[in-house]
């Protein structure tokens, strides 16, 4: 029956959305948490086929010859894709400068061992080296210095990113507005804050971290965003929609598990009926 797949193909893209609701549940309390949003998208083949003409054969005519839509009539739904929404969390006071927070649109950039990556998780520490970095240990980058314009007119970095990692040892640290990083009185660096022409073209990773896969995307000029030491940013997550949203989203699927429930026993008495014949 190949009218199955059209609640199949709808269970299966319920699914993808109670997953990525659970998922930004899950981290409704993760700080720089940003949340995810599944696209749904309908396929009709008569779209596709497009318009053609009428076959009137040269017979006796019946029900049939009139209507040859090749399953132009098929239509079924898929993911056609999920997006992050970068609003910006709200601000919370704990009183730790291990804590900073970030206003505005951009990202601090770290070190992990799969390369650069991006975050709005601003939960610091020192290593071992006197290093600052993430609660992951990931170094925390300060700002390279201006890119130069190869002969194509493509963006060229000249600074290895290793060297950028910003050293204050054990000394009180303090953190600016403009991302100024000072170890005691002394000036240590200024925090990378990387703003992107098109934030949606940055590719979540996980552990809230972001890919950036294209460095023309990088945004060059004065910074828009501020550092806020003794601040976190919670999660954009709406708890109270989301687990709405959640609920909606199963019973969903529930309906539709059973209306392939029936199809089913439909398909199994036409199965067994049959055979008495």
């Amino acid at each position: 029956m190949r009218e199955l797949w059209v609640p199949l193909s709808g269970a299966i893209a319920q699914q993808r959305n109670v997953e990525t609701i659970a998922n930004n549940v899950a981290n409704a309390n993760t700080p720089g948490f940003k949340k995810e949003q599944v696209v749904f998208k309908e396929y009709l083949a008569a779209l596709e086929k497009g318009g053609g003409q009428v076959e009137l054969p040269q017979k006796e005519w019946k029900p049939e010859d009139f209507y040859r839509s090749y399953n132009g009539e098929d239509s079924f739904v898929k993911v056609d894709g999920a997006y992050t929404l970068h609003e910006q969390g709200q601000l919370s006071p704990t009183g730790n400068a291990f804590d900073n927070a970030l206003n505005g649109p951009g990202f601090f950039e770290v070190l992990t061992p799969n390369g650069v990556r991006y975050t709005r998780k601003g939960n610091f520490s020192i290593n071992n080296d006197g290093k600052l970095v993430t609660d992951q240990g990931f170094l925390l980058l300060s700002k390279s210095p201006p890119p130069i314009a190869g002969a194509d007119g493509k963006i060229i970095l000249t600074t290895p990113p290793e060297s950028r990692a910003i050293t204050v040892g054990n000394k009180k640290f303090t953190i600016s507005l403009d991302g100024e990083v000072f170890s005691g009185p002394n000036k240590a660096a200024d925090l990378s804050l990387t703003e992107f022409n098109d934030v949606h073209a940055l590719k979540k990773e996980g552990s809230s971290l972001f890919i950036n896969p294209d460095q023309q995307n990088i945004k060059i000029g004065e910074s828009k965003t501020a550092v806020h030491q003794g601040f976190v940013e919670q999660s954009n997550v709406n708890a109270v929609s989301e687990m709405s949203a959640l609920i909606n989203a199963n019973r969903n699927f529930e309906s539709i598990q059973r209306v392939i429930k029936t199809y089913d026993t439909m398909s199994g008495k036409a199965v067994n009926e049959i055979g008495k014949f």
